[in-house]
């Protein structure tokens, strides 16, 4: 049997057929390592990539399957590992030039331990915006990510490396972290479902992250009921994440056979009341008018929080002086600054005179305003739904666009499920005239990682989407 495309089958399909020998491994692996091979030139997804590794993991599990051992759930399944987490024999770059001759690191980080554990063959790293900063993916390392779907345009970020790998079938798996919207802004840019779970469910590090942290990580796919089968492999506490959650009691795939339609939702076009694209509203709107017509309540908000920019003032001194700042502030003054990438250099430098240990202490003060404020206004509903971008897919090195008109705070509404801890999924609702993808975003609960990826999962049944980027031309 011929390895099917990976974007047309489901990643618990694929690893049922390496695991009862209608596939072998290293078929997979081959056919990931041919999609790399043609299709990278073009996207430039990985930045590094061990086939001889990859040949012989692959190898290593078809002989264990052939002597009857269960080498478990991701058996088999090619992986990309976004440049931001540790991958046994790779460099850690983190999309900086001051890191991209570090040797490699010696160990997995915890998730990429867990999947490779469960199955999974490591293929290389996938490509990321320096230190993961910013809803784009270029650096000056490796320079830009494009997206399948149009390659003059972004994947999105900071994980646009392992979702351009995803949406192209380069793999059909792939580790993001979300720090304020980087799983779910390249997920809704290349068409995917995605989930930023709760923090703490996949755990961070090792190295431990701080308390300061706003990002978590959790692995990406095509479809939700893969990033559920995934997460069934790598949820559960680890020493390493002092945010550490316990183990589930339930299976989250199997909670996706047959998810409830949500009683009562909250719809919010733009929580802050800043300018959302029209298209985007109209598309998000079509497809809650889908839910309504099912039986679930739909209540339609305005403005949720005041002051309006409460996400920004919190999100800016928190990500960039509590989160990246510390690793940049020794750089600063000697010839490593002038590598850093251009805008992340300026808002350092604008950073390191603005944030103080007084401002950070206000930040995270803030967070607890602002969760306490979205518990309240989120009372009586199963979940929050907004777009999850306000602004149109951009050119890489660009800024997305509202109503035709380029506008700098395109990625607004995602840092609040960070700055909050909820867990937070998107879906594709559509497609633009120029036919780039749209997410919707669904907000849950605190923990309620279960509801949200059943909300995601009712969605796209309902929609009946199955997003495939058109094939690119290899010439």
């Amino acid at each position: 049997m011929d390895v099917p495309d990976f974007r047309t089958v489901t990643v618990e399909a694929l690893a049922a057929m390496v695991r009862d020998r209608t596939l072998s491994a290293a078929a997979v692996t081959e056919h990931a390592l041919g999609r790399i091979e043609v299709l990278n030139p073009q996207l430039n997804a990985f930045v590094a990539l061990d086939a001889e590794s990859a040949r012989s993991q692959a190898a290593a599990i078809d002989e264990r399957l052939d002597a009857g051992e269960d080498v478990g759930p991701l058996a088999g399944i090619p992986i990309g590992v976004k440049d931001l987490a540790d991958a046994a024999g790779f460099v850690t770059t983190r999309g900086a030039m001051h890191l991209r001759d570090t040797p490699p690191v010696a160990a997995d980080s915890t998730e990429v331990a867990r999947m490779r554990s469960a199955g999974a063959v490591v293929l290389g790293k996938t490509n990321t915006p320096e230190f993961g900063c910013m809803g784009d993916t270029y650096n000056n390392i490796f320079g830009a990510t494009w997206n399948p779907w149009n390659t003059g345009r972004s994947p999105g970020g900071s994980s646009g490396g392992t979702s351009a790998a995803i949406a192209s079938g380069m793999v059909p798996v792939g580790t993001g972290s979300d720090g304020g919207g980087s799983i779910r802004i390249p997920s809704a840019m290349c068409g995917l479902s995605g989930l930023k779970p709760s923090h703490g469910r996949v755990p961070s590090g090792p190295p431990p992250l701080g308390l300061l942290d706003l990002s978590c990580v959790g692995p990406m796919a095509r479809r939700i009921r893969d990033v559920a089968y995934c997460l069934d492999a790598v949820v559960g506490p680890h020493p390493s994440d002092l945010r550490s959650l316990p183990v589930p009691t339930e299976s989250w795939r199997a909670a996706l056979d047959n998810p409830p339609l949500s009683a009562r939702v909250l719809w919010v076009p733009s929580f802050d009341g800043g300018p959302v694209d029209s298209e985007i509203v109209a598309s998000c709107a079509a497809a809650i008018e889908r839910l309504a017509a099912e039986g679930t309540e739909v209540v339609e908000a305005g403005t949720l929080f005041e002051p309006a920019d409460l996400v920004s003032q919190a999100f800016v001194p928190m990500f960039l002086g509590g989160s990246i700042g510390p690793a940049f502030r020794p750089l600063l003054g000697t010839p490593a600054w002038d590598d850093v990438t251009d805008w992340l250099a300026v808002a350092l430098e604008e950073t390191f005179e603005s944030v103080t240990s007084d401002t950070l202490a206000r930040a995270r003060q803030q967070c607890g305003e602002l969760s306490i404020l979205l518990g309240e206004a989120m009372s009586g509903f199963d979940a929050l739904l907004t777009p999850t971008m306000a602004g149109q897919t951009p050119v890489v090195g660009g800024n997305g666009t509202i109503d035709g008109v380029e506008i700098e705070n395109w990625v607004r509404f995602t840092p609040l499920a960070n700055l909050t801890r909820r867990p937070a999924g998107t879906v594709c609702s559509g497609f633009t005239g120029d036919g780039m993808p749209i997410g919707l975003s669904v907000l849950g609960h605190q923990t309620d990682d279960v509801g949200v990826l059943q909300t995601v999962a009712v969605l796209e049944d309902l929609l009946g989407l199955d997003p495939i980027a058109p094939d690119i031309d290899a010439g």
